[in-house]
This record gives C-alpha cells, structure tokens and sequence, in this order.
C-alpha cells in the first residue's frame, strides 16, 4: 500500500454563516483547508485519474454544496465538508478545517477543524 496525502490548501468561498441577523442575509468568505489519506498504488501504477481520489471533482462538490446553503454555526459546515470528503469510498481518513476570517474582532480567524476515518 502506497499510503498518500492530498491537501487542499486555503480554498476560499462565501457562504452564509452565522447566527446573527446580518450574517443570515449576507454571505462571508470561509477558508476550507483538507487534508485526506488515500491509497494511491494503483493511481500510481496506471497513472490514471480514474484510480485515485480526484480534488478537482471533490472541490466543485464542496463549492456547490456551501454556495447554496447555510449554516449557523461553524460546526455544522465544518461536518458537512467532512461527510463531502468523505463520500469517496477511497479516502481512508480526512482533517477539515474551515476558518472565518473578521469573526472576531482583533483576532484574524475563528476555526473549527474536524477528523473522520473510514
């Protein structure tokens, strides 16, 4: 077994987040970074998208999922991109974490990061 991982760096997106009133009505940007092990001997044998874990798909995946939803609490947007990274029966175990940029005044982010394993 040829154990790898795949980081999907600093991926940013606007959602809507939060519980206050004007977070309900306006979208904010949030910084999703994963990290997701895989078994790539076969991708690294055939040298073929189809047999590895494709970040291209699973990113257009996350970007319609949280551009057409919303969420009150980090939390639950942070276990939803898990169960998306997830859904590929070739990822073994993943590490989500999503920031909110300004949630905090003086502070640069707020940040919830979740593992799941297979």
């Amino acid at each position: 077994m040829a154990l790898a991982k795949l980081h999907i760096t600093d991926l940013l997106l606007r959602t809507v987040i939060g519980d206050n009133q004007w977070e309900r009505e306006v979208k904010q940007d949030v910084i999703i970074n994963i990290t997701c092990e895989f078994d790539a001997s076969k991708a690294a044998a055939t040298d073929a998208l189809a047999d590895t874990v494709n970040y291209k798909s699973m990113k257009k995946k996350i970007i319609a999922e949280l551009e057409s939803s919303s969420y009150r609490l980090l939390e639950k947007l942070t276990s939803r991109v898990l169960e998306l990274v997830l859904e590929d029966a070739r990822v073994l175990s993943a590490t989500v974490r999503v920031d909110k940029p300004q949630a905090l005044r003086y502070a640069k982010s707020v940040a919830i990061e979740m593992c799941g394993k297979r």
